[in-house]
């Protein structure tokens, strides 16, 4: 056996003719299905007029393959390689009545080293963190309650002018040269007035304006515009006011706390934000630290990469990445026009994240094994049990979970959180 670089192994089996002559019949019989024989039904015809109609060479190769195939797994069973793919097979000899010899090259599960100095690193990250508090500040607090009032603004149609945080309701269009610009015109088209969401100047010269009253003005596009057709350019505007509402928030007071339902009193609101946005601090600092602790480990780790296992966990990002854009109400196909790439140039552009996400997944396996921080079958069960919890009210479900999926989930899951919890305590 001989190692090569990035992971991949070669060598060479010899298979007895006794045991790979054995694969000649189904060969025969396979070709013979494929062919037709005169005189003969499918699969009937004798061997001697398929070699003459297919040649002897493509019998042979034919059962090569399949022998190839039985000796090639009986030997990586055999040696307990760890073999990632299909292996590039070369026939070095293949002769009736003599034993056939191959030479196999494959990707193997990479081995992953450590050096010793990560932990000099993992402490410095623990120390920097010692300081970090998930305590919320007053005034982001109150922030936080600013903005949930003004998720329960009251819109009130009004007959006066449009004034500033107003909302409005109106119909424009725009044009350069006298000719409408692409995406250029709106109907019935909502805007809350001081928001800044047109050019600059737009929304200036909607306050003042009343219900039903059309307007006509120019502006010039910013010279840094996003489109760099119009960047600079002046346009002639014309919008019509078709609604004017008054935007009426809140006050933040008892009584509000009360109409959300479940709080007696404005203390109690504050009471469950403050500790919400806690928690929520508490996981943002749980999770920059732990990505930090990826990022020493994998500038403290050595490997060699099969490219096979990257470009299959570039493909994994990819399925992940279509799941998430299925509640945005896009497809890939979409996504991929939108940035005019196809999936291979973005499983490209992964590439280099993909190898970290393996050499991470390595390294903390590496880590649980060197600490011996392997999960228990108890410990398994009982997470394996909490996941079908979430699935016992929908029917069948349970009956199509890969159990075996589930389990070495499961288990990479608790053993990834054994050596976070060993890294903070470094």
């Amino acid at each position: 056996m001989k190692k090569l670089p990035k992971s991949q192994i070669e060598f060479e089996i010899t298979v007895p003719w006794k045991e790979w002559e054995k694969f000649l019949d189904s060969a025969v019989n396979e070709i013979s299905e494929e062919i037709k024989i005169p005189g003969f039904r499918p699969g009937k015809a004798p061997r001697n007029l398929i070699e003459q109609k297919v040649g002897l060479g493509t019998i042979l190769n034919n059962a090569g393959e399949k022998a190839v195939k039985k000796s090639y797994v009986d030997y990586i069973l055999k040696e307990k390689i760890e073999a990632i793919g299909n292996p590039k097979v070369e026939i070095v000899e293949i002769k009736e009545g003599e034993d056939l010899k191959y030479k196999a090259i494959v990707s193997v599960m990479p081995k992953i080293e450590i050096k010793e100095k990560y932990v000099k690193g993992i402490k410095e990250i623990n120390n920097d963190f010692k300081s970090r508090t998930s305590k919320v500040e007053k005034a982001d607090l109150e922030l936080e309650l600013e903005k949930l009032a003004n998720s329960r603004v009251k819109l009130v149609t009004v007959m006066r002018e449009a004034r500033k945080n107003d909302s409005v309701e109106i119909d424009f269009e725009v044009k350069i040269g006298g000719v409408p610009i692409e995406n250029g015109t709106s109907k019935k088209h909502p805007l809350i007035i001081g928001r800044g969401v047109f050019i600059p100047g737009f929304e200036e010269q909607i306050i003042g304006m009343k219900e039903g009253e059309e307007k006509e003005f120019e502006l010039n596009f910013p010279a840094d515009y996003h489109k760099k057709d119009l960047a600079g350019k002046p346009a002639s505007f014309k919008v019509k006011v078709n609604l004017v509402q008054e935007r009426q928030t809140p006050e933040i007071n008892d009584d509000f706390a009360k109409s959300l339902g479940k709080f007696e009193n404005l203390e109690a609101l504050k009471k469950n934000i403050e500790e919400g946005m806690e928690h929520e601090n508490e996981h943002k600092i749980k999770d920059e630290k732990r990505t930090k602790y990826i990022e020493e480990i994998i500038k403290n780790s050595e490997v060699e990469l099969p490219e096979i296992l990257v470009h299959e966990e570039a493909h994994k990002m990819l399925d992940e990445f279509e799941y998430q854009l299925a509640p945005m109400g896009m497809n890939l196909d979409q996504y991929l026009a939108q940035i005019k790439k196809d999936k291979e140039e973005l499983i490209h552009d992964w590439e280099p994240q993909a190898e970290k996400r393996v050499i991470s997944a390595l390294a903390l396996k590496k880590i649980t094994e060197l600490e011996s921080l392997e999960a228990t079958s108890e410990e398994i069960e009982a997470e394996i049990n909490k996941t079908l919890q979430y699935y016992k009210n929908v029917k069948d479900m349970e009956k199509n979970i890969d159990m075996e999926r589930l389990y070495t989930y499961s288990k990479g899951v608790l053993e990834n959180e054994k050596v976070f919890e060993y890294l903070e305590k470094i």
